[in-house]
């Protein structure tokens, strides 16, 4: 059975130098059975032929600054192991600026989710080393906190809490809640009358043994009441008794009777002595 690849070496070149794939073999640490060598990547359109999570370690070398892109970078990302090492080779030509092109290739490994990367010395005026973070993207575990015991104390008993009282307690400074009251305080009060009276067809009667005050508003009401006299020869000492209701004082005898003249008789007319309802 063949050997399963633990490392890539991957160009866009059509051929690959010796020296390169010596300088491979000896940064990632693998034996020439356990390197796969890939050529013409950019035929690939940007998409690796392998699992995720395969590779222990991979090497990647251009002439093209263009070919190292990020989303080129997110795929060996994606094949690589988590704690991987990645190394990036650009192979310029004199007159191109060093220095861009490796701030370059650093901004784009940390947007492709490498955590390291420093240059070191390789083939090129150009490498960088990388490596994939260990833990893998979307992987969740569960955080256990622990509770640190705090030392000398004791873990209380799941018994309920008691109270002891003990008899010898003074209580001298208690206050007598009686002592707080007064005189009127302590006097049962006066409740209002109630009036209980019986009802009769007429409305209200006093009783016999009254004691609400009804039968002093009877006695006054008999008073108010016109004697056949009075009826017969109407006479008014403040002499507003015959003009109406409207002229009458609050105690006027003839209050609710029509108008009269005084000294002739009050006749009241059938309307007046007709309910309303």
């Amino acid at each position: 059975m063949d050997s399963q690849p633990s490392a890539l070496l991957v160009t866009d070149s059509l051929t690959l130098n010796a020296k390169v794939v010596t300088w491979a073999l000896e940064n990632l640490q693998v034996k020439a059975k356990y390197l796969q060598i890939i050529s013409q990547a950019a035929l690939l359109v940007g998409k690796l032929n392998l699992n995720s999570s395969s590779l222990d370690g991979i090497v990647s070398v251009s002439e093209n600054l263009e070919f190292h892109s990020q989303p080129w970078l997110l795929e060996l990302a994606r094949v690589l192991k988590p704690g991987g090492k990645i190394f990036v080779q650009n192979i310029i030509s004199s007159n191109q600026d060093a220095s861009q092109i490796k701030v370059a290739l650093e901004r784009s490994f940390l947007l492709a989710g490498f955590v390291v990367s420093e240059e070191i010395d390789g083939l090129g005026p150009v490498t960088v080393k990388g490596q994939k973070p260990t833990w893998e993207t979307g992987r969740s575990f569960s955080l256990k906190k622990k509770v640190a015991e705090k030392p000398g104390i004791v873990a209380k008993s799941a018994e309920p809490p008691s109270f002891k009282l003990d008899i010898e307690d003074d209580f001298d400074d208690l206050i007598d809640e009686d002592s707080l009251l007064t005189e009127e305080d302590m006097q049962k009060p006066e409740l209002p009358q109630v009036d209980d009276c019986e009802v009769g067809k007429a409305g209200k009667k006093a009783c016999k043994n009254c004691i609400c005050g009804r039968v002093e508003m009877e006695e006054k009401q008999e008073k108010l009441q016109l004697t056949s006299d009075q009826l017969e020869n109407p006479q008014s000492s403040c002499g507003s008794c015959s003009l109406g209701d409207a002229f009458r004082c609050a105690s006027c005898p003839y209050k609710g009777l029509p108008p009269f003249k005084p000294g002739e008789k009050i006749s009241l007319s059938g309307s007046f002595l007709t309910a309303d309802v």
